[in-house]
């Protein structure tokens, strides 16, 4: 399984906006220039994310965009799915032999399920509050940090 550069980009945006917002409009370019990413590809991830109602956006002079949803509210899983669909392995594939049938149902049952259980058990339980911290707490210990 890979996670997606869009899916990449996308929680790279939302920590950011998250970290540097409370409920304002941030411009998007802001973001993109912070994060290194395209503002037009980082512009088709928005669009992704204001249809799933993940992120408010207003146009104008103070437009720019806000999260719709409380940051302790909103799962990694939640943002995957908006931007990229479903995140799961897909099913094995299972063929009409009868002993591939079965060597398909073992890999399935005992690799790939487990696999997208532990996916769920973990993407649903990370939210965006928790990365937001966690960048923060980052960032502080980069910023008391000194060279000589």
């Amino acid at each position: 399984m890979k996670i997606s550069k869009k899916c990449r980009y996308g929680l790279r945006a939302l920590i950011d906006l998250s970290a540097n917002s409370v409920n304002e409009y941030i411009v998007l370019g802001n973001i993109a220039e912070r994060n290194n990413i395209s503002p037009q590809y980082l512009e088709q991830v928005f669009a992704d994310l204001r249809r799933a109602g993940i992120v408010k956006g207003i146009k104008g002079a103070q437009g720019g965009y806000r999260l719709n949803i409380a940051p302790d509210e909103l799962t990694v899983a939640a943002i995957l799915e908006a931007l990229d669909g479903n995140y799961h392995i897909d099913k094995e594939d299972e063929s009409d032999n009868t002993h591939g049938h079965s060597i398909a149902v073992s890999i399935q049952e005992l690799v790939i399920d487990r696999i997208n259980a532990e996916l769920d058990r973990t993407l649903q339980n990370v939210t965006l509050e928790d990365l937001r911290k966690h960048y923060l707490s980052h960032k502080e210990f980069e910023q008391d940090m000194y060279y000589i």
